[in-house]
């Protein structure tokens, strides 16, 4: 039994060898014949003998193993994010702060492969476990998929605790052999190499994770001070363990250097054989990495370069038009459907008469397109030489694409405006906007609602909303409107009224007055009647109401259409006072707050509005003078900004904490 155990043995560390010289070198030995042969001896000898079971061994590799769901995992390090800079500028700011706090430093930068972050475990040498990121303090433990990658080795010289982190990625090779499966499959296809990664290391069953051609690159060992002085050394080690790391990387003296390497990568990312979407740049001395430390979500001493937005060329198909609720006429393109940062794109505003003058766009014209901010459809400019010879200028229109009335462009302004109240588009979206979430806040009553609603004659005006429970008959006979749908709407209605004046002020829609401003306003007043009797030279006594608000507002009062809608909400019993909720013993009594990145309990005007209720000042950019950056995922460069600038960073978890400590929040 002894032989058969040094046989067993033998033959695992021969194919592992093998593993990594084809799928981490490229560079086999052997002929695949040859292991192919020795992997049928191992499987026979490992069937025949199963008190030798190792989950490492060569021969579970290949999946099989169907699993119920995914393990959480709290991680023994937080994997944390690392803040983003998008030109020369913030990579400069990045060094200037270093050099501030621990003098020059050298630079290791490398390439951020897009792909799916993950942390491995090994004991005594041995691969134990695979976790994603997750939120950075708990993943999911995707251990037999990972374990399929056969460029990572399952066993490793070194006796000590390793938990390495890196990127698991699909291969571009890979990603269109899968594609092309999928489509003669009849399968729905892939967006991109990342998704398809994403979706291959969660699959429940191995062995499809298996056949996916997977890889990976390992770049940060946490604790790396234990054993070496530098990052590129700690790379060096993972790589003598035999861990693959990506050898495109360079030591940089100062960050003129790190963008000379930047604009070299840049020139060659399209012939990698994967994708990357940036370059990370850390510290190289570990030293002055842990003087430099961490912040709550960031290390202090990396910077992950992102790629400009992708720009891509395609036809404008058609301008047209659409009418918002205050009348404003917005002018939209429409082109030939196309592919940009990973998502189809097929419109874009073009924001008013005068920006298309500005870019001469054409229907007809070729134009280069992108995602600002990485989100927002925007025409770039338009490809000259591409234009068609018959091509002519877009004439932006005098009358209402809606209501056929004339257009009015107000005197310096550059918007162009429908001032027919009665236009179906204004009354619809005036009327949708007055109950959404964030004004009066009717369940039920959106925007397509509205527009049935409208089209059967039963809402022309925001008052109408309250004389719907009165259409009962009439409601049911439309489209997935039933007796409890008709219920629920009418008790969302009578709770509306008690919304309060805030909401009230944002919801009728005055020009230029939006959630804080209507907040503000209330807190002001009290009451709609005094807010009514207010002059122009009194409103602009308050702080961050300017001339073109007071002008706004008085203007508004002034119309008797307007009147009647505040005497007949008066009727409906809609309240028009602001409720005092007190004063709060709190952190943000008095401070200037900002708000930055995506908040999942609370959409960012509700968490202005209770801001607001405890007295604190928001504002929309981080400066000195700010007390308190509140951040949630996927926060940008507010975020950096305070991490510069030293101020108070508090993430949602915490915010919300302290609203529910003062009894203003609870989730659900």
């Amino acid at each position: 039994m002894a032989e058969v155990r040094e046989r067993i043995e033998e033959l695992r560390k021969l194919l592992e060898l093998y593993n990594l010289q084809y799928y981490r070198d490229d560079n086999p030995s052997v002929p695949d014949s040859e292991y192919d042969k020795l992997m049928n001896e191992l499987k026979k000898l490992e069937q025949e003998n199963p008190e030798y079971y190792d989950p490492n061994s060569p021969t579970q590799r290949v999946g099989g193993a169907v699993s119920e769901g995914f393990t959480k995992i709290v991680h023994q390090r937080n994997m944390l994010s690392l803040g983003n800079g998008y030109n020369y500028d913030d990579l400069k700011q990045f060094e200037d702060r270093i050099i501030s706090e621990v003098g020059p430093v050298e630079y290791i930068v490398e390439l951020k492969i897009d792909g799916l972050a993950m942390s491995m475990l090994f004991q005594n040498g041995n691969f134990i476990q695979a976790v994603t990121r997750g939120d950075g303090v708990v993943g999911e433990d995707v251990t037999m998929n990972v374990r399929t990658i056969r460029s990572i080795p399952m066993k490793v010289d070194f006796d000590q605790e390793l938990d390495i982190r890196g990127e698991v990625y699909m291969p571009r090779a890979s990603f269109r052999k899968l594609n092309a499966i999928r489509e003669a499959n009849g399968e729905t296809l892939f967006a991109n190499p990342r998704n398809a990664a994403a979706g291959s290391i969660r699959q429940l069953d191995s062995k499809v994770a298996a056949s996916r051609g997977l890889d990976a690159f390992w770049y940060h060992l946490p604790g790396a001070e234990a054993y070496v002085k530098t990052h590129e050394e700690a790379l060096e080690l993972l790589e003598r363990l035999g861990f693959r790391v990506n050898p495109y990387r360079r030591k940089c003296k100062n960050i003129d250097e790190v963008w000379e390497f930047i604009q070299e990568v840049t020139k060659e990312r399209d012939s990698l054989p994967y994708d990357i979407d940036g370059m990370v740049i850390k510290v190289n001395d570990l030293a002055k990495q842990r003087q430099l430390g961490f912040t709550v979500k960031y290390p202090k001493w990396a910077i992950a370069y992102k790629f400009p937005a992708e720009e891509v060329v395609t036809t404008v198909e058609d301008i047209f038009c659409t009418v918002g609720r205050t009348g404003k006429v917005t002018p939209n393109a429409r082109f030939i459907p196309v592919e940009i940062a990973q998502t189809m794109v097929e419109y874009a505003t073009l924001h008013n008469e005068d920006y298309i003058k500005s870019k001469d766009i054409r229907v007809g014209d070729s134009v280069i397109v992108h995602k600002a901010g990485d989100i927002i459809p925007e025409v770039v400019k338009v490809v000259m030489d591409r234009r068609k010879k018959d091509s002519v200028p877009y004439i932006f229109p005098d009358k209402c694409p809606v209501c056929g009335m004339p257009l009015h462009r107000f005197e310096d302004e550059a918007d162009t405006y429908c001032i027919n109240s009665e236009c179906p588009a204004r009354v619809v979206e005036s009327i949708a906007h007055y109950a959404s979430r964030d004004a009066m806040n009717i369940d039920g009553l959106g925007e397509k609602k509205v527009e049935l609603f409208h089209q059967a004659g039963l809402l022309n005006r925001i008052e109408d909303i309250y004389n719907l429970k009165y259409s009962k008959d009439e409601l049911l006979q439309l489209d997935k409107m039933g007796s409890k749908s008709f219920d629920n709407l009418v008790n969302a209605i009578e709770e509306s009224k008690k919304a309060g004046l805030d909401k009230l002020l944002f919801g009728i829609g005055i020009k230029h007055i939006g959630a804080k401003a209507a907040r503000i306003l209330a807190q002001r007043y009290k009451s709609i009647d005094a807010l009514m009797a207010a002059t122009k030279e009194e409103l602009t006594l308050i702080p961050d109401v300017g001339e073109i608000m007071a002008d706004s507002i008085v203007t508004y009062f002034e119309d008797e259409q307007n009147r009647k809608l505040i005497d007949s909400l008066k009727v409906n019993n809609v309240i028009m006072l602001y409720e005092d909720k007190g004063s709060f013993n709190s952190i943000f009594t008095g401070k200037t707050v900002v708000l930055t990145g995506g908040l999942d309990n609370l959409t960012r005007s509700e968490a202005e509005a209770l801001l607001g209720q405890l007295q604190a000042k928001v504002t929309g950019s981080v400066s000195k003078k700010t007390d308190i950056v509140i951040y949630g995922h996927d926060a940008g460069s507010k975020y950096d900004k305070a991490l510069q600038l030293g101020i108070q960073l508090m993430d949602e978890d915490a915010f919300i904490s302290e609203l529910e400590r003062l009894e203003l929040f609870k989730k659900s």
